[in-house]
């Protein structure tokens, strides 16, 4: 285990574990690829999944639309997004698509003299800073957001995402839904055209290049933030309510979620209502073909889920991801053994529940 330790452990925080794919590994390891989002709830799973069954996975966090495409390639296993493909995409690749996991995205600052979590901002005012409308921190609009802080005259260095990104994905949809000018103008993708900044790649990438520029804004998945002990700020969400990003406010925006109400359970969680919501919460989710190349390997990788959803509930809180409720991960279950087939139409999977 010390090879695949060896690339977990520093990738959380520089993005290598992709070079995990050159390392030798088993013929039992499970190939995937794409979303950063997940990358770190991710690699500590592989870690103990490793330990307990010596099975491991090997993961490349390249980004959604990496994944997407490595996927569709047949390239890998399965594929991981944070921007869920539509019913048509689903059938049209012969592919099933289910969440994995939950957790927030949050805006992340470089200012000297303002302390963690002191910052306030809205959506309409996040989406002028992304827009380059509101150019300095400083600016009428963050201060009358934050009476009690002192700003001083500094320029917005703003840092995106430069990758296909299911990150980008949820982020953008936030601000289109908070911001009609940032929806007409740029709107929401994997990938957009940026008024203003900086592209890094990855979650890895934006985090890297916020603590080395000062003054800057970017925007990750919050396990990246806790990580590399970058300063986040508060958000006011729909309700108008000033919320921090924590487990539990991300729990609160998923807590009426209508997994059904999408194919592929494909739901976007951004902007939720509820005092406690945390207004930019995601889910990230898996895609694999219903009828794999190798189904032993699909197999495999369905153990593994299952194993997660089963005994990685606690893993996941304490990198404040939030985990799948009991409800859907047996209706998840049930679409595996259902869709999930060989060649002769036995499923490569069957629930042990």
């Amino acid at each position: 285990m010390k090879r695949l330790r060896a690339f977990i452990l520093p990738a959380v925080m520089a993005g290598a574990f992709a070079a995990a794919s050159t390392s030798a590994a088993s013929a039992l390891d499970i190939s995937g690829a794409g979303a950063t989002f997940p990358y770190p709830i991710y690699a500590k799973w592989a870690d103990a999944y490793k330990k307990e069954t010596g099975v491991g996975l090997n993961y490349q966090s390249i980004g959604s639309g990496g994944g997407i495409k490595q996927i569709e390639a047949k390239t890998v296993v399965f594929g991981a997004t944070d921007a869920p493909l539509s019913g048509d995409e689903l059938t049209k690749n012969g592919l099933v698509q289910f969440p994995m996991v939950m957790g927030g995205i949050v805006p992340v600052i470089n200012l000297d003299g303002v302390s963690q979590g002191s910052l306030v901002l809205d959506g309409p005012t996040l989406a002028k800073i992304f827009l380059g409308q509101v150019k300095s921190w400083d600016d009428p609009a963050i201060k009358a957001l934050n009476p009690g802080v002192a700003l001083r005259r500094q320029a917005i260095a703003v840092v995106h995402r430069s990758d296909g990104s299911g990150t980008t994905f949820n982020f953008t949809d936030y601000l289109a839904k908070v911001s009609p000018d940032w929806r007409s103008k740029v709107g929401s993708a994997t990938a957009v055209e940026w008024p203003v900044g900086i592209g890094a790649k990855g979650n890895e990438g934006v985090a890297n290049n916020v603590a080395q520029t000062k003054g800057s804004i970017g925007y990750v998945e919050y396990a990246y933030a806790k990580q590399n002990k970058l300063n986040f700020t508060k958000m006011i969400n729909k309700d108008g309510k000033t919320v921090s990003p924590v487990s539990d406010t991300f729990q609160a925006a998923a807590a009426n979620a209508d997994w059904n109400s999408a194919p592929g359970y494909g739901v976007i969680l951004s902007n939720q209502p509820g005092a406690q919501s945390w207004p930019m919460t995601a889910a990230t989710f898996i895609l694999i073909h219903k009828q794999p190349q190798d189904p032993a390997a699909a197999a495999e990788a369905l153990k593994f889920f299952a194993w997660a959803y089963t005994k990685g509930g606690k893993m996941a809180e304490e990198l404040d991801f939030v985990p799948m409720p009991a409800s859907v991960v047996t209706a998840v279950e049930g679409v595996w053994t259902r869709e999930i087939k060989d060649a002769s139409g036995k499923p490569v999977f069957t629930a042990a529940h």
